[in-house]
Formats: structure tokens, C-alpha cells, sequence
């Protein structure tokens, strides 16, 4: 049985954002606290002991703390059952929360070799000592079974695959430590029990659904997917920056070439949100914006959501 859990559903930031009075933000802290997400991550296991986390967002020690599931064995003084971290891109929000696990538990970092060479070249993550935390690439198209700390299989398969993106933002008008060319900046999963064939897909950043991509997640019984912005000029018109949802590597949920209508028809189980934007007023449960969502067939989960397949 694969397990998930949704540790946090917002993107970078969080709802609510530190410094932002939008009206999410002001009503999360106030007289709506369901509101509040931290920064999207799941975990998923496959024998209930051992976890595999997909990104670690800014907010992961706070997540932790909230996730039962994730705490150490009793009895231990030193116990974590997180045994690797897979990362679908090197933005600071699916990052950050590797410098929270510097405590000296063993684990593996999976990452593609673009994401890779940018921890390589911050020297911050060093804290990360290659004696306790593997780094292991991926490639994309290329099937691999992340290992349990014994070193034998996890019985959890995953494809990773290239998805429309975008490197990380704090790159922009910057050499990439690993060069401009090829994908790998911006990557989807297939996440699977090999044992029962069951899976899903997660995908934290997508610029646009390709007919390839439809094609991928047709029929899935579950997906994660980019739910960052409403629409694609949201922040500009809200005032809360001067950039478009595309321009960010994000597609948004509505309009003719929206997450909503490009997904639509294609015999999915199961279609859930998330990395949202305070922004975003499909956060908001009695408007207009989540109820279009919701007739679509889309969810947009509390943090310590589980879903089990």
C-alpha cells in the first residue's frame, strides 16, 4: 500500500506570507486560521516505517513536528524514519528544508544532476556531511528504486520526467552551475508501489500541458498538480509583484489553456492542487474561484492530508 502525505500545500512562502495584508493572508491570521498551509511537500511510504520526501520546503521542521508519521521511534535518541528526499527542482521553496536535516540521520538526496550541481556549488549545504547524506542523480525517463538505510529495496518505484519549467528564479541572468542546455531544471514524478502496480503522479511546477503530458496522465488514479495562480496575470493585478504565473514557470488553474481545461476528460481519480499562491482565491472555501475548482473535480488539501492507494 502506498501511503502519502501532504505536509504542505502553499507555494514559496506559505499562507499566510510573512509580509503580505492580501486579503488570504490577513483572514489566515485572523478569523480563518484553516486558511494557514505551509510550503508544498508530501511524503509517501510504501511499508509505513520508512518515508521518502518529495522536496523539502523552508517550512519541513515545522512539518515534521505536525506529522506523526515522521516523528523518531520511541524509545530512540536519535531516530528519523525519513530515509531520502527526492527533488523535482532547485527552487528555494523544495529546497530550504534540507539545511533543517543536518542532525546527522543518514539519508539519500535524489536529485537530477542540474539540481545537484546547484547544492554542489552553495557551500551552505556542506552541513549536509556526505558521510551521514548520500546525493544521487536521476535521470530523466529512467526508472530507479530509492534504497532503505540497510541499503535494500524500498519497493517504491519512480520515473522522473521533464516537465515545461523554468530554472530556479535566484538563477535568472546567471550561468547555471551545470550549463543552459537540456532538461532536468524542472522535473515530474510517477511515484509507484512495485509490488501492486498502483501509482501516482506529482507535479509542483508546470508551465503548460503538453498533448505528451495529457498523455502521461491520462487515466492516473491520482495526481498532484501546479495550482500557483488562478490566473496567469494574478499577482500583477492583485499588486503583489510585476510578474505572470508563465513568466514563474506556473500555469494557471483557469482559462482556456488553464490546468482545469487541459486536464479535463482524461479519466483521472483523483485531481488535488497544490503549491498555491496566497494569491490565489481558490484558497478561499466560499468563492466563486474554488467552488469552478471543486465542480472540475479538484481539491485543494488541508496540510496532514493522507491518501493511501
Amino acid at each position: 500500500m502506498l501511503r502519502v502525505v501532504v505536509l504542505g500545500a502553499a507555494a514559496g512562502g506559505g499562507v499566510p506570507q510573512w509580509n503580505c495584508g492580501c486579503a488570504v493572508c490577513r483572514m489566515a491570521r485572523t478569523e480563518h486560521p484553516e486558511l494557514r498551509s505551509t510550503q508544498a511537500s508530501i511524503a509517501v511510504s510504501a511499508d509505513g516505517d520508512h518515508w521518502y520526501l518529495v522536496n523539502a520546503s523552508p517550512d519541513l521542521r515545522q512539518q515534521l513536528i505536525a506529522t506523526p508519521q515522521l516523528h523518531p521511534r520511541a524509545g530512540q535518541l536519535r531516530h528519523s524514519p525519513i530515509a531520502g528526499v527526492i527533488l523535482t527542482n532547485g527552487e528555494i521553496d523544495a529546497v530550504a528544508g534540507l539545511l533543517s536535516m543536518r542532525e546527522g540521520s543518514p539519508f539519500t538526496i535524489y536529485g537530477h544532476a542540474k539540481v545537484l550541481a546547484i547544492l554542489q556549488t552553495n557551500s551552505i549545504f556542506n552541513v549536509l556531511s556526505e558521510t551521514n547524506v548520500r546525493r544521487q542523480s536521476i535521470e530523466v525517463d529512467q526508472m530507479f528504486e530509492p534504497a532503505l538505510p540497510s541499503g535494500s529495496p524500498s519497493g517504491i518505484e519512480i520515473l522522473p520526467f521533464a516537465v515545461p519549467g523554468k530554472s530556479a528564479w535566484y538563477l535568472e541572468g546567471k550561468v547555471h552551475p551545470a550549463g543552459r542546455d537540456g532538461t532536468g531544471d524542472t522535473l515530474g514524478l510517477r511515484i509507484g508501489d512495485k509490488a501492486r502496480g498502483i501509482y501516482f503522479y506529482f507535479l509542483a511546477a508546470c508551465a503548460e500541458v503538453t498533448d505528451e503530458l495529457k498523455s502521461r496522465l491520462a487515466g492516473a488514479p491520482l495526481v498532484f498538480f501546479d495550482g500557483t495562480v488562478w490566473r496567469d496575470d494574478e499577482l500583477i493585478l492583485a499588486g503583489l509583484g510585476t510578474k505572470t504565473g508563465q513568466s514563474m514557470g506556473h500555469i494557471a488553474m483557469s482559462g482556456a489553456s488553464g490546468a482545469i481545461e487541459a486536464l479535463s476528460g482524461l479519466d483521472i481519480g483523483r485531481k488535488i492542487f497544490l503549491h498555491i499562491n496566497n494569491s490565489n482565491p481558490a484558497l478561499l472555501h466560499a468563492s466563486a474561484e474554488r467552488k469552478t475548482a471543486e465542480r472540475a473535480g479538484w481539491q485543494i488539501p488541508a496540510d496532514g492530508t493522507e491518501i493511501s492507494l
